[in-house]
């Protein structure tokens, strides 16, 4: 039996072992945006073509971001408490579009990851 492997996640997965290696907080963290934003445009997409497969891969993809990024923030430091709900929130609505998918949430808050990744690349947030 052949198994159905799709190339286009193959070679995202290489590329972001490849991106992971070597890589200082600063960037992870923009890895990790990037995913989440990545991940929910392709479960949306997939939602709309009505790919299951990839759908439920996809949220799996953005909820492991999300949970990097959450591991990954120190509760004491003043934007803390903010960044968890934040990304709480949108694991939240990730996970619960699994049951019953949200598009139009799951586009708001890819948006919102988007412009969070942008402001800080540009240098708008503070290391």
């Amino acid at each position: 039996m052949l198994l159905r492997r799709d190339p286009g996640e193959a070679y995202r997965r290489v590329d972001f072992d490849a991106r992971v290696k070597g890589a200082d907080s600063r960037q992870l963290v923009d890895l990790c945006l990037e995913q989440v934003a990545g991940s929910l445009g392709r479960a949306i997409y997939a939602d709309a073509k009505e790919d299951n497969a990839a759908k439920s891969a996809a949220l799996t993809r953005a909820v492991a971001a999300l949970t990097a990024l959450q591991l990954g923030v120190n509760p004491d430091h003043p934007t803390g408490p903010a960044l968890l709900q934040l990304y709480s929130s949108a694991r939240t609505a990730a996970l619960d579009s699994v049951l019953r998918f949200d598009a139009p949430k799951l586009d708001e808050i890819r948006k919102d990851f988007i412009e969070i990744r942008q402001a800080m690349i540009g240098g708008g947030l503070p290391n």
